[in-house]
């Protein structure tokens, strides 16, 4: 992966986001996962430049992660995060863009796409969890297996080279043996960020109030592709079936030789599958 190119900072009611801007054509916004220090950079760039040869790719750090604010979070959570991305597309001028998102970053695409259904015209969700309830929903142990690796990463002796790789080839990439070392380090880097390692100590609640979004999903009317990879540590692909049955125009593919990143490890593949589904509905 090549490094990361020189980005932009936006206002948007009251944040600041920083995001990439790549290649031209329909826009289209990537939203990383929340793992520690994720960036759009570390999540989708090599996948990025792939979509940009007939895209204009958006590639943001959502609020608390990389260059962005690291803002304290009040209410529910995926609401405000929902409201600031609407925000930052109107800052940016954008009408209505697609969404390729990883994680927490699909969770925030669904709710944007359920609250403010003219500004998304179609999803690729990978490895989220909006949903805590039914019976494929994720077991307790599953649903806190995030915050738990998070705490274990910045506690005890704090954050380390090698308990960032343990985590990545934990609970994010099917192949360890695969992990770019500078990915790693990449990430290593940025979880060193004084304004995230406060995050990740305080002892209140500075992400917001956790929301389930089963209503929500129901509402939503843009076409939805769950691309799962077929060995996600955290949800298995009976999870994202019974998320792409709770939409009206939703959709599963899962991807074998992959985990909880199948942009990272398998960016060809991944860009081959996403293109071609939303190049059906646009093209």
């Amino acid at each position: 992966m090549n490094p990361e190119p020189p980005g932009h900072f936006a206002d948007a009611d009251g944040v600041r986001y920083h995001y990439l801007d790549l290649g031209t054509g329909s826009p289209t916004v990537f939203l990383h996962g929340g793992g520690p220090g994720c960036t759009a950079w570390s999540d989708f760039g090599p996948v990025a430049p792939l979509f940009a040869a007939d895209r204009r790719c958006l590639l943001v750090d959502i609020l608390q992660y990389g260059k962005s604010d690291k803002c304290v979070i009040s209410g529910p959570m995926w609401d405000f995060h929902a409201a600031r991305t609407v925000a930052l597309l109107d800052a940016l001028g954008i009408d209505r863009a697609d969404f390729v998102c990883n994680s927490w970053g699909g969770t925030i695409a669904l709710n944007l796409a359920a609250r403010y259904p003219d500004r998304a015209r179609a999803l690729v969700v990978t490895g989220s969890m909006p949903v805590h309830h039914g019976p494929l929903a994720p077991l307790p142990e599953r649903g806190r297996r995030g915050r738990n690796a998070r705490d274990a990463y910045y506690g005890g002796e704090g954050p380390s080279l090698a308990k960032m790789r343990e985590l990545m080839a934990r609970l994010e990439w099917y192949d360890p043996d695969a992990i770019p070392e500078f990915t790693v380090r990449l990430r290593y880097e940025q979880s060193l960020d004084p304004g995230e390692r406060a995050l990740a100590g305080a002892s209140d609640q500075p992400r917001g109030e956790w929301q389930d979004l089963t209503e929500q999903l129901g509402r939503i009317t843009a076409p939805v592709l769950f691309a799962w990879g077929m060995y996600d540590a955290f949800l298995t692909p009976d999870y994202p079936l019974m998320l792409a049955r709770m939409i009206e125009r939703g959709q599963l593919y899962v991807m074998d030789r992959a985990g909880h990143h199948p942009q990272e490890e398998r960016p060809y593949d991944f860009y081959s599958l996403v293109t071609g589904f939303l190049d059906q509905r646009h093209g």
